[in-house]
């Protein structure tokens, strides 16, 4: 009898489960602290009740555990430098959405060789994720794969759904379950309809098709999570203007919707060229001063070193602190940024 299933199936591997994950690599009080306030934190800036820019800054995405611990404690030294105008959190990316091919991240593939170990990828980005929170430095990712949350969701202070998955409805349902704050970009062509919608399908209960912390297959039914929002990251034409960010903020109005947005400084908005970044942070910061202060926060793709470097023979002949997919700006540029913010804020 011929096969009808599976037909294009090459193997299934098996997966380590969620529980078998957290007991190799245990949560700490410690880390908990940290996740618990940053989380309030930016529930408290996106209700208005704290004043300080929510800024976002690291690497497009993490390929070197090294390189990001680096990182994380050079960022851990100018968080204590600029708290009381500045929330600044790590962005921590290990799943890279792709147009076409290419590498799709630390937990997809973390020896960067097409081994697709995914079971070394999550304990890589958990321990990571644990090292940085023990820090006292929150985290943000993109959750890109809808069973990633159960392995390291409980080490993120907020999320990000990308531009191309902010239609899908597999996203807008994951969100809703989500304990952090979720930022939901506007789509690649600039449109704000998916994220609004999204954001108003993240606020209402769902239930769907999940697994459980044991890896089982499950119905989730999740609450809704009231701390959605938009994040504008440019289109065919830049969104960080002005008048881009006022027509944004008076669609989210309409829509009975949180109006508070964050900003994107990469992507479409800087051309996707790291030298852009500072334009687009600049203008942001100059529209807060005007009296916008609903623009609540900013993202930078940030790294040790500028620009990116393509990865062809896997992790060997890499320069170190350079990032391997989007373009980034320094660390010293990023300092510089973050300090000229603190001085006019």
């Amino acid at each position: 009898m011929k096969q009808t299933h599976d037909v294009n199936v090459k193997e299934f591997k098996p997966l380590m489960s969620p529980a078998a994950i957290k007991e190799e690599l245990p949560i700490t009080d410690e880390v908990i602290q940290t996740v618990i306030t940053g989380r309030k934190d930016v529930e408290n800036i996106l209700e208005g009740n704290d004043k300080r820019l929510l800024v976002i800054a690291g690497p497009c995405s993490i390929h070197d555990s090294d390189a990001a611990l680096e990182y994380a404690e050079k960022m851990t030294r100018l968080r204590e430098e600029v708290k009381d105008k500045i929330n600044l959190i790590m962005r921590v990316y290990f799943e890279k959405p792709r147009t076409t091919i290419g590498w799709k991240g630390m937990i997809n593939d973390p020896d960067l060789n097409a081994s697709y170990n995914v079971n070394q990828g999550l304990r890589s980005a958990r321990t990571l994720l644990l090292k940085i929170n023990t820090m006292g430095l929150p985290t943000a990712t993109e959750i890109l794969d809808p069973i990633t949350p159960q392995y390291i969701a409980g080490l993120l202070t907020w999320v990000a759904i990308g531009a191309r998955t902010t239609e899908s409805q597999t996203h807008r349902e994951m969100a809703s379950g989500l304990s952090m704050p979720v930022g939901f970009k506007n789509s690649t062509d600039g449109s704000l309809t998916g994220a609004i919608n999204a954001m108003q399908a993240a606020s209402a209960p769902q239930h769907f098709l999940g697994i459980d912390p044991n890896g089982a297959s499950s119905v989730v039914s999740t609450k809704g999570n009231p701390y959605s929002h938009l994040v504008l990251r440019g289109g065919t034409t830049p969104n960080y203007d002005p008048v881009s960010v006022g027509k944004a903020q008076d669609r989210l109005q309409e829509k009975k919707m949180l109006t508070e947005v964050m900003i994107d400084c990469s992507h479409d908005n800087s051309g996707q060229k790291f030298k852009g970044q500072a334009f687009v942070f600049k203008s942001a910061i100059d529209q807060r001063l005007d009296g916008n202060d609903r623009i609540i926060g900013l993202m930078l793709e940030s790294n040790l070193f500028e620009g990116n470097q393509k990865c062809n023979n896997g992790a060997g002949d890499l320069k170190y602190g350079v990032s391997i997919t989007d373009e980034c700006i320094s660390w010293e540029n990023t300092v510089s940024l973050i300090r000229c913010a603190y001085k006019k804020l």
